[in-house]
């Protein structure tokens, strides 16, 4: 890992459920990876107004002003996110649909984590969405895992050594990535 400044890291939670297994994911990588980075969490994905392309610069809501910012103001974005109904959830579709006419992903490092029962589908989808943007992803960024929730402890823990060690390879190629910069 790099022994350069800490990374300031957003993280883009795609589940509006409390205590998700995604939610737990990103603050498995939080904890682990404190000493290599700074992420936070964004968790207010449901907070962003409908998005609509006739809206005016001058009328863009605070919400979606900030949300561009974070993403702007960091060195990577972690999307960690569930499939729901062999998609991304529509809330975090109506996101990244706020900085399509941007360029805050524009050769941004991202790291694409999708934690679902399957995900296939949601997986593919978030990637086209990404190289769409003009992120800055690849195959060592990007991670699918399969039965998520058998993955987590009943404590809410993640205790399954082969995600682990996929979160582990994933984090040190963000972390490459971001270097190259």
């Amino acid at each position: 890992m790099s022994t350069k400044a800490r990374k300031k890291i957003l993280a883009i939670l795609g589940s509006t459920r409390k205590h998700s297994s995604n939610e737990t994911i990103l603050n498995f990588i939080a904890n682990k990876y404190k000493s290599i980075m700074e992420l936070e969490i964004y968790n207010e994905i449901d907070q962003l107004p409908f998005f609509n392309p006739d809206t005016e610069d001058n009328l863009i809501s605070n919400e979606v002003c900030n949300f561009r910012s974070l993403i702007e103001n960091s060195d990577g974005v972690i999307i960690c996110t569930p499939e729901y109904v062999f998609s991304i959830p529509g809330v975090l579709k109506n996101a990244l649909e706020w900085t399509v006419s941007t360029t805050v992903f524009s050769d941004k490092p991202v790291a694409v984590i999708v934690a679902s029962g399957l995900g296939e589908k949601a997986f593919e989808s978030l990637l086209l969405i990404m190289h769409t943007i003009q992120a800055k992803t690849d195959e060592s960024t990007s991670l699918l895992i399969n039965g998520a929730r058998s993955k987590i402890s009943n404590t809410g823990m993640l205790t399954d050594e082969l995600t682990i060690k996929e979160i582990d390879n994933l984090i040190q190629s963000f972390v490459l990535l971001i270097d190259k910069d």
